[in-house]
């Protein structure tokens, strides 16, 4: 019994230590890391790849996979600032950018269940064609200039604490719900672990991929609302590479590729992590190139981590 509650639970509790062990590092490394300021500045630039991330958790139990979180990001970004350069008003306009990602996402669900497309090839297409319309629609160029009722979106604050970082905890707090206490959470772990016997003991699998896909896709539009209002500027090119760090959060986080296993607490840590990560090496003066290399390096030993689990588990 000891074996295996050391087992089942030694990856939460070890990437917990990780992040402690990582912050208490950079501490010593450099005076100006362990600061209020900083540290809030740290989560403020994690709660994007955090909120994506989210949807990526829901998205991997299932035993699938989203590399178009980053172009959705672009897409619903340039679609929300022509709305708001127009005059629609902000609330809907806001809708409309959760709106377009929500619909992406959703049309991978849809290729994924009813067109029985592999995961990896949906999404890739989507990332593509998503990333095209966004190029489309702008004809290459930025959209800039909101009022600043938008803007407090990004910069402002709520009792010192940023507006993102709020939101942030909020996402966090639903999803957790959602996967504990909801039949979505419940079927997305069981299809996740065994799609077959999910769908003969009644699961609407069609139907909960394509809800899950819609819910990545949905959270992808709000991290553009937070992405656009804190440059002030619609990118048709913004997001890229954004789906790496979120498959990074989660699985860093201990949602295994496999599916049928993973928490959003756990995602939130691995968020963390890279944020930490990120900001101290920036601290240190390390190259953007050698900071790919350290966060390749640590995706793939968190993989070779779940699969060592896994096996030890069997």
């Amino acid at each position: 019994m000891q074996r295996d509650f050391l087992l089942h639970y030694g990856r939460q509790f070890g990437t917990l230590i990780g992040l402690l062990g990582l912050v208490l590092i950079l501490w010593i490394l450099t005076p100006y890391f362990l600061t209020v300021s900083n540290l809030l500045n740290v989560a403020q630039q994690t709660s994007i790849n955090a909120i994506i991330a989210v949807g990526m958790t829901f998205v991997i139990i299932t035993a699938g996979i989203d590399l178009s979180v980053g172009s959705i990001v672009a897409f619903s970004g340039v679609v929300l600032a022509s709305a708001l350069q127009i005059g629609i008003p902000l609330p809907l306009a806001l809708v409309i950018g959760l709106a377009v990602g929500a619909v992406c996402g959703l049309v991978n669900g849809l290729l994924i269940t009813y067109g029985k497309l592999p995961p990896f090839i949906s999404t890739l297409g989507m990332m593509s064609v998503a990333r095209g319309c966004a190029l489309l629609y702008t004809g290459g160029r930025p959209i800039s200039g909101f009022s600043p009722g938008f803007r407090y979106l990004a910069t402002g604050e709520l009792l010192h604490i940023p507006v993102p970082v709020i939101i942030m905890g909020v996402v966090y707090i639903i999803a957790h719900v959602v996967l504990t206490r909801t039949k979505l959470g419940r079927y997305t772990y069981a299809i996740g672990g065994n799609e077959e016997a999910a769908l003969l003991s009644g699961v609407n699998v069609r139907a909960y991929k394509a809800t899950v896909y819609g819910l990545s896709g949905m959270l992808s539009g709000l991290a553009a609302i937070i992405l656009t209002a804190r440059l002030n500027s619609a990118q048709p090119i913004a997001g890229m590479m954004y789906e790496l760090d979120a498959i990074a959060a989660t699985v860093i986080g201990g949602t295994s590729l496999m599916g049928g296993e993973g928490r959003v607490v756990g995602t939130l840590i691995g968020a963390l992590i890279m944020g930490v990560l990120r900001n101290g090496l920036n601290l240190l003066g390390v190259s953007s190139f050698v900071q790919q290399t350290v966060i390749g390096s640590v995706i793939i030993l968190a993989v070779l981590m779940d699969m060592a689990l896994k096996k030890r588990r069997k």
